[in-house]
């Protein structure tokens, strides 16, 4: 384990840039990814998740004697390279299942140039055990080495909030891990050098898997706990927004908000924990019906729009929607597994016509994988809309008189509460 390391981020997205981009700093940094048009688009300067800006990306890259990244999709130039840290993703298929193909294809690309001394660190979320039963024995395979004799692994679990430019990588204290005593340290001093916010030192890898996957799943359980409760409130005639400013006056009372829950993480990290537990014979009952419940809001919002127009006379068959929002969270352009098109989705089975409208989100990328086409706030504002969803709280939109969109029928429905309360006709 060398002490002037040169590293390789795998994986170059939302969580692998970023890290690269602080670890460029101090160190000599090789940037990979298998995104051809991505690494392109590095090298320019550009980076399309807007994590980081022009000038902080163009800073990574210059290269002085003993730091700077270089961005590539030639996995032979990582040879050089003697600690790997692997951020790729780790999604789940159509039935809820985690799906390991990248983890595993990134440990195979490692495993072929590991080398004598070199350490492996994932950051990508997964259930207990998958880095030594999964990922080791594949670098094992790939580079005939022996696993703690020959090389070392790690685990230090990703924390970065896409959009969140307070929360940045560096301000984030990381949990790290390692798989022998003197491999955690040498880990826990490299994240040390760079992570302003400090770092926790896990008592094993497996301590450090199972605290990031609960992380999420926390948090999924709390949004579905508050979504009940907006299903419960709306039947009582009860503002839910007004229920839980009263409750948060209340020194221990906890802040979630209802809503939809999408994204790479609180969406998918909980599904990690319970294919686990599953494996182990136990049924996760609290962690699945958390994920039911929030699973279940983009039918819920739709279902709750085609009420509430029905109930104004509202053209329901053949009326014209306008969905504000597409990514998975506000000021973000991410729409990675974002529950909007659950909504939009359910609309349509009402025949319903459906425009988007979303500032931060890539036009080419939303017709890619949704098959939708963006409109401009300028096309919205020339026609009169049934009803208005407002799914994702932009703050382009705290500019728009809602008013000004609405005709004489129009139903706005407020997924975030974002708007004043006297100008729409619904929210959660």
């Amino acid at each position: 384990m060398k002490q002037n390391p040169t590293i390789a981020i795998i994986g170059l997205g939302y969580v692998g840039l970023p890290l690269a981009a602080a670890f460029s700093e101090k160190y000599k940094v090789i940037g990979f990814d298998i995104n051809s048009k991505r690494i392109q688009q590095l090298q320019q300067g550009i980076d399309n998740t807007l994590e980081l800006s022009s000038e902080e990306l163009k800073k990574a890259l210059q290269q002085t004697e003993n730091s700077g990244l270089i961005v590539t999709d030639d996995s032979s130039i990582m040879a050089n390279a003697t600690v790997y840290i692997v951020t790729v993703p780790t999604p789940t298929n159509k039935y809820n299942q985690p799906v390991l193909i990248p983890l595993q294809k990134a440990s195979e690309t490692i495993g072929i140039i590991l080398k004598e001394g070199d350490v492996v660190i994932y950051e990508s979320t997964v259930y207990p055990g998958v880095t030594e039963d999964i990922c080791v024995p594949i670098l094992e395979e790939h580079s005939n080495l022996t696993f703690n004799k020959n090389f070392f692994a790690g685990y230090s679990p990703e924390r970065i909030n896409p959009g969140d430019k307070q929360h940045t990588v560096t301000k984030i204290l990381k949990v790290t891990s390692g798989s022998t005593p003197e491999s955690a340290k040498y880990i826990d001093d490299l994240y040390a050098s760079i992570i302003t916010a400090g770092t926790h030192l896990a008592p094993s890898i497996k301590v450090a898997e199972a605290a990031k996957v609960i992380e999420n799943s926390q948090r999924d359980i709390n949004i579905a706990f508050v979504n009940e409760l907006s299903k419960i409130f709306r039947l009582l005639n009860i503002d839910t927004q007004d229920v839980l400013e009263a409750a948060a006056t209340k020194w221990n009372f906890l802040k979630f908000t209802p809503g939809l829950v999408g994204g790479h993480c609180i969406g998918v990290d909980p599904y990690y924990l319970a294919q686990k537990a599953q494996e182990e014979g136990y049924n996760p009952e609290i962690i699945l019906a958390g994920r039911r419940m929030n699973d279940g809001m983009g039918n819920y919002v739709a279902q709750e729009v085609v009420k509430l127009m029905i109930g104004k006379d509202c053209k329901v068959k053949g009326g014209n929607v306008l969905v504000m929002g597409i990514t998975f969270k506000e000021n973000c352009p991410d729409i990675r597994n974002s529950k909007v098109i659950d909504v939009i989705e359910e609309l349509q089975k009402y025949n319903l016509n459906i425009d988007v409208y979303d500032p931060w989100a890539n036009a080419d990328e939303v017709k890619s994988e949704f098959g939708l086409s963006l409109i401009s706030e300028e096309a919205s504002l020339k026609k009169n809309y049934d009803a208005i969803v407002l799914t994702v709280s932009h703050k382009e939109f705290s500019k728009i008189d809602i008013a000004q969109f609405k005709a004489g029928a129009c139903v706005v429905f407020d997924v975030k509460a974002f708007f004043d309360k006297s100008t729409i006709d619904g929210r959660l």
